[in-house]
């Protein structure tokens, strides 16, 4: 007797998916008695909002969206999901790049928009205490009459607890650090339901070499071990005094080239980013901008008047150096925001560049030394093939972007991306760099990972994944690759 192998992977789906669909059915009704009736959400748009974000990952909506309040709903929820193995997917604001909140196995969304308090300030030490559902902005809202606040800005008014669940890290970083260097403690649910504090309960101490480093190991996770329910932050000082500059060059190379020398003459700086003259261009004309279409530094410092002088002028001589313009200033509040807000909104920017297109970031990270030769050899490739992808980056820790620009009704052209994003990562691991300086790994950098990290680190990844989630119903098919069976 011959059988026919389509169909059984046909069988098997439709089984999958009736055993899904029955479970669904059983536990709604306890879903609902959890976190109330109208905390559960079947409605179409609702699920379609929850199945995507910003990258060009396809929706993949969950069968049903929760929304709890607290993290006993949260923990109580997860028990259900556990052991009726339902997969569990965490939604924050949805500003993810890289494909992390899609349901590919189905399952259920938890929505933490409604857990949105700052819980514990504490001004004296530094530090505060959020829920999920507050936001970079929010916090720093929060925190305008205290003379402090949280520099960890990727652009996005991202969750603070997604933040910490992909390592983000953005413009100020160079001086601040990322989230792993800014996360003290966090509450996290586990795929059973239990709820652990990863630096012990109300521990909030500014170092620790107490036991393994919980907490590091949740930050970058993905939504893939836990749920963070609350995360512990540092603060910090709003400096006396800021100052912006814009400076040109004739050359990527002069331009980089000052980055490196800059942080190498231990300057302090607060932001450096790198703005190649495609992006450069596309910021003129969506932000109303008259900056000249080359090679571009977007500069900032922070500290006392007399620091501040000390740094620009060390910094002037290090551009002039490089055949850089003058320095374009931006000194009093509302300027810096203007300059500030035209770069963060680059996306927009590149994306007007070719209306009716969609567009993909995709970032790397190498060590410094390396960030001339990669950005240099990644516009040629860039011309060689054809392909809009203006470049920006934060160049003081080696970071940078490719917007690419793509018709999604143009299958070579797709190809033709894809082809290069993978040239671009297996560039920077040539140069000891790393697939993704900030974006994560999401859906579209599992075998890049697996290069990364090689076979053995990711057996490591794996054993941890399996004690914490044994029947995998965290994020599946996130960072880690499938298993054959």
């Amino acid at each position: 007797m011959t059988h026919c192998p389509s169909l059984c992977v046909s069988v098997c789906m439709y089984v999958s998916v009736s055993a899904q669909s029955a479970v669904l059915d059983s536990v709604l009704s306890t879903f609902r008695s959890i976190c109330g009736e109208d905390n559960v959400s079947l409605g179409e748009a609702v699920r379609e909002q929850h199945g995507k974000d910003e990258s060009v990952h396809r929706c993949c909506p969950p069968d049903v969206v929760v929304f709890p309040h607290c993290v006993e709903e949260v923990s109580a929820l997860a028990k259900v999901c556990h052991h009726h193995r339902f997969p569990i997917i965490p939604f924050g604001t949805g500003t993810g790049l890289e494909g992390g909140v899609g349901a590919v196995k189905g399952g259920v969304c938890f929505s933490l928009r409604n857990m949105d308090r700052v819980l514990d300030l504490h001004q004296e030490d530094f530090d505060v205490t959020v829920e999920p559902g507050v936001t970079r902005k929010a916090l720093n809202a929060y925190l305008r009459d205290t003379g402090l606040w949280f520099p960890v800005d990727p652009g996005a008014d991202a969750s603070l607890c997604g933040m910490a669940a992909t390592s983000a890290s953005g413009t100020n970083a160079v001086r601040y650090g990322t989230m792993r260097e800014n996360v003290i403690n966090l509450e996290v649910v586990l795929a059973d339901g239990t709820i652990i504090h990863t630096a012990g309960n109300g521990r909030r101490p500014r170092k620790t070499s107490a036991g393994y480093n919980l907490t590091n190991l949740f930050v970058g996770s993905e939504g893939t071990l836990g749920i963070i329910t609350k995360t512990t932050l540092r603060l910090y000082g709003i400096p006396e005094a800021m100052v912006s500059a814009v400076c040109s060059f004739p050359s990527i190379q002069d331009a980089v080239d000052s980055t490196v020398q800059i942080l190498q003459a231990g300057v302090p700086i607060a932001r450096i980013e790198f703005l190649d003259d495609v992006m450069i261009d596309a910021c003129n004309r969506f932000s109303g901008l008259s900056y000249p279409v080359t090679p571009t530094l977007f500069l900032e410092f922070h500290g006392s008047e007399q620091s501040l002088e000390e740094q620009v002028n060390t910094t002037e001589d290090i551009t002039h150096s490089n055949r850089g313009s003058d320095f374009q200033w931006a000194r009093d509040a509302e300027t810096r925001n203007q300059l500030w807000k035209a770069r963060h909104d680059a996306w927009y920017a590149a994306l007007a560049l070719r209306p009716g297109c969609k567009a993909y970031a995709t970032d790397v990270c190498v060590p410094l030394s390396r960030l001339p030769q990669i950005i240099v050899e990644t516009k040629e490739d860039l011309i060689e093939n054809r392909l809009t992808g203006p470049i920006a980056g934060h160049v003081g820790d080696g970071n940078f972007h490719c917007l690419m620009v793509v018709d999604p009704n143009n299958a070579e052209e797709l190809h033709r991306v894809h082809l290069f994003t993978d040239r671009l990562a297996r560039r920077a691991l040539a140069m000891d760099g790393t697939c993704t300086g900030e974006h994560g790994v999401g859906l579209g950098k599992r075998a890049l990972l697996c290069e990364e990290m090689g076979p053995m680190a990711i057996q490591v990844m794996q054993g941890l994944k399996d004690a914490l989630d044994p029947y995998n119903v965290m994020n599946p098919g996130k960072i880690l690759q499938p298993r054959e069976l």
